[in-house]
């Protein structure tokens, strides 16, 4: 009969083994993508423009002390980004952006930074609703023209690992855009922080459009 000692000894084993192999199934995905420019220029590109360009975390400073409107218009701001990218995913199952992909990524991202500057400057609630609801409709071409590059340029067997590197990268920029929403306006104050993050998100488009001219010149017809 096997001790308890054993047992234990056993077990431990085959956890430190499937950590191993978590790990190395991660830096295998890390190390796919840095290899491939249509992956890593697409995933950068949404990780930065969600860091810096997200105003989520501060739409009830905006809601209270800009807008004046109370929990009702607030609710309804926070609402309306998925109300566009809900409205943009009816529009994509009929025009897939197939053609000339990587410049339509690139420009909805840049038209989702523009929105952010302009609603960090409205004083207006009804304009300011509707550029919220336009980020979230060029956010959802950056989400779908994303996850179809991750499909397209991942071979099978590595799909899951680098489906799980996006998350990672997605996941962590929206806490972290949070902290940097929060530490910014902070420092530079409200409105302006809101538009340095805008402004920063075009520049991350144009650094990315210079240095990867795949992403630019993709299509994924």
């Amino acid at each position: 009969m096997i001790s308890r000692v054993q047992i234990k000894h056993i077990v431990c084993k085959i956890k430190s083994t499937g950590e191993e192999d978590i790990f190395s199934r991660i830096r295998e995905g890390i190390g796919f993508v840095t290899k491939s420019p249509e992956l890593l220029g697409a995933f950068s590109l949404d990780m930065f423009a969600v860091l810096f360009g997200g105003a989520v975390a501060m739409l009830p400073v905006f809601a209270s002390d800009v807008l004046h409107v109370g929990p009702e218009g607030l609710g309804f701001l926070r609402a309306c980004p998925a109300i566009g990218a809900i409205m943009m995913s009816f529009y994509l199952m009929v025009h897939p952006p197939v053609h000339n992909s990587g410049r339509t990524l690139l420009l909805a991202v840049s038209a989702f930074g523009l929105c952010m500057i302009g609603f960090a400057f409205s004083h207006f609630f009804w304009l300011s609703a509707l550029l919220l609801l336009l980020s979230g409709l060029f956010d959802n071409v950056s989400v779908v023209i994303r996850g179809t590059i991750l499909q397209l340029y991942t071979p099978e067997h590595m799909r899951g690992r680098v489906a799980s590197v996006n998350s990672i990268f997605i996941g962590s920029s929206n806490e972290l855009g949070a902290f940097e929403s929060g530490i910014t306006a902070k420092f530079m104050g409200l409105i302006p922080s809101v538009a340095f993050g805008g402004i920063m998100t075009l520049v991350v488009v144009g650094a990315i459009t210079h240095v990867n001219p795949v992403l630019r010149k993709l299509s994924l017809k």
